[in-house]
């Protein structure tokens, strides 16, 4: 089969035995950007896309525990979306020896849906042989019997990640130290040595967003050498991360009140990372709060 590595799919149906992934695929698919639905009944799938346009591309787990699973009925779906001209549709597959499943099943100690009451080979293979025909039909099959999670997430991510930008999402943090650290960072930098704008009475009242205040504090000529030297630590970084799975970076610069420069700091670096090609979001806590603080005085909720 043929991949277009433009060709980003509007709908993924994931489907597979118990134990190969398939909800491992989901949650890097959810990862990707996809909007995630597991186990939905068939018979509802034909409505969720007959709706409004997908503001976002779109990944269903279909399970053969569902009641009106039938792979016959899994196959006509894909078959009229594919007919569709406007919607874009992918079967992927994740399949699996049968004896690494065992052993999974017996890591576990589940017990296998299609016979509660039996040992788990026996619903394995009776589950295989319904899915047989959806194997054949996938557009994309991941054999994952010798894959580990990162190798798996590697393998999805070849085939569905964004055609434009990056993988991984970034998030790049302003905050004070005063108030400690942020919660869920990846990589903290103090920029408490640069010329603090605090101490300028014209600035003292702006942020690290206005152009008055960047100036000042990119005329230190600590600014520029500490600028790069962490933009090329974190280049040398982001593709290694994405190699080891990560689907997420929380980067965040600290100085005294998390208003001036570790504002300015963390605009420049978002800006010079998406405009290298990464998914950049931008986040300044301290900010955030004053925001929150003055529209609680407005209405009179403040304390």
């Amino acid at each position: 089969m043929s991949h277009d590595p433009e060709r980003a799919a509007a709908v993924v149906l994931v489907s597979g035995p118990s134990g190969a992934g398939r909800s491992s695929a989901i949650n890097v698919l959810e990862d990707l950007g996809f909007e995630a639905i597991d186990n939905l009944p068939l018979t509802l799938i034909p409505r969720l896309l007959d709706g409004p346009p997908l503001p976002r591309p779109l990944a269903l787990g279909v399970d053969v525990r569902n009641r009106d699973f039938s792979s016959e009925a899994l196959i006509e779906l894909c078959d009229r979306l594919h007919r569709d001209a406007e919607m874009r549709c992918e079967l992927l597959y994740l399949d699996c020896d049968l004896d690494v499943l065992l052993r999974r099943y017996s890591e576990t100690r589940r017990r296998h849906p299609l016979s509660p009451g039996d040992p788990p080979q026996v619903g394995l293979q009776r589950e295989l042989e319904l899915l047989a025909p959806i194997r054949e039909r996938a557009d994309v099959l991941v054999d994952t019997s010798a894959l580990t999670p990162h190798q798996l997430r590697a393998e999805l991510v070849r085939w569905f990640a964004p055609p434009s930008g990056q993988p991984m999402a970034l998030s790049v943090q302003s905050f004070s130290y005063k108030r400690g650290l942020p919660r869920g960072v990846d990589m903290v930098f103090d920029c408490r040595f640069l010329a603090n704008p605090h101490w300028q009475p014209e600035l003292r009242a702006r942020d690290g967003r206005d152009p008055g205040v960047v100036a000042h504090v990119e005329a230190d000529p600590r600014f520029a050498p500490f600028f790069d030297r962490v933009h090329d630590l974190l280049a040398s970084l982001l593709d290694a991360f994405v190699d080891e799975g990560k689907s997420s970076l929380t980067v965040a610069f600290g100085c005294t009140g998390g208003k001036h420069r570790s504002v300015a700091m963390a605009e420049k670096m978002a800006d010079t990372l998406a405009g290298e090609g990464w998914r950049v979001s931008k986040r300044h806590r301290e900010l955030e709060r004053q925001l929150q603080a003055a529209a609680a005085s407005e209405t009179g909720t403040g304390t």
